[in-house]
């Protein structure tokens, strides 16, 4: 068993967390420029590395991102498991402002993002019928649990393209899919992080209600803003106390997240692409055999 190494991904509002020996430190991707450099460290003495989804000052929008250079950072840093940290709105009643999420599937709607490490030169497929880590899950619950913040495990989430907020017409139409909170930015974050062998888990913290709430019409922006300063707060107590009951052995994965690659090149090895492969030598190093 590897050693773990805790991702963090710090979304609206979340631009830093507290650590031991903490340093910023530049990672090269060749998949282009990511959002920002990682933040190293180390809390109760095990190895955290924290990337700021939107860049420090929140520069980037959400179809901005580059979502693949991201992940290959955070895989070139060593993460083992990561926890993705987002602002979303509550498309149920029983989710108001300030409840944490822990999502067990999305809904991609996304169009105008790069969605996978893999196309020409070396094609794959990975499994991702359960996207999310059921271990990450239960520790992510129990740090909840013992922190006292208000939360709910399980339930769907939207992922839209953004940048402007949902129509009425649209959050009616994601209510009647069963989708339970709306976002802009874990897609293709989760994906990505599959094909890259990452145990991943979403951690969504409920900013309001999209639209469809009566009682509460549009999506009021500085509303939004005064429930993120205290989500952030609630945030930062909470990766402090998942990082000081986490695994220090990265424990295997029940979805199978760290073993995607096993079954999933499709390319013939005589027909890889060089150039692609070599792009590929974080991600996919394991079973390329370039790691």
């Amino acid at each position: 068993m590897a050693a773990s190494v805790l991702g963090i991904i710090g979304g609206s509002g979340i631009y830093d967390i507290p650590m031991d020996n903490a340093r910023w430190e530049e990672i090269a991707s060749p998949w282009g420029q990511p959002s920002d450099a990682v933040r190293r460290g180390e809390i109760d003495g095990l190895s955290v590395v924290f990337m700021p989804r939107h860049g420090r000052g929140h520069v980037y929008s959400p179809s901005s991102i580059n979502y693949r250079a991201n992940i290959d950072v955070l895989k070139r840093a060593g993460v083992t498991d990561l926890y993705s940290l987002s602002a979303v709105g509550s498309l149920h009643g029983d989710l108001p402002p300030g409840t944490f999420v822990l999502v067990d599937q999305f809904i991609d709607r996304t169009f105008a993002r790069e969605k996978s490490f893999f196309g020409t030169g070396c094609v794959a497929h990975v499994a991702f019928s359960h996207p999310v880590s059921p271990v990450l899950q239960d520790i992510a619950e129990a740090a909840l649990k013992a922190e006292g913040i208000a939360h709910a495990r399980g339930g769907t989430y939207m992922v839209m393209e953004g940048p402007q907020f949902s129509t009425l017409a649209e959050s009616q139409l994601y209510r009647s899919w069963g989708a339970r909170v709306i976002g802009m930015t874990n897609m293709p974050e989760a994906k990505l992080a599959r094909e890259a062998e990452i145990s991943y888990c979403t951690i969504a913290m409920v900013t309001d209600y999209d639209c469809w709430h009566e009682d509460h019409g549009s999506v009021d922006v500085a509303k939004v803003i005064e429930v993120l300063k205290a989500n952030s707060g609630n945030a930062t107590r909470l990766v402090s106390r998942i990082a000081k009951s986490f695994p220090r052995q990265h424990p295997p994965c029940p979805a199978g997240s760290d073993r995607a690659l096993d079954f999933a090149i499709m390319t013939a090895p005589d027909e890889r692409d060089p150039q692609r492969l070599a792009m590929l030598d974080a991600v996919a190093g394991r079973v390329l055999g370039r790691g």
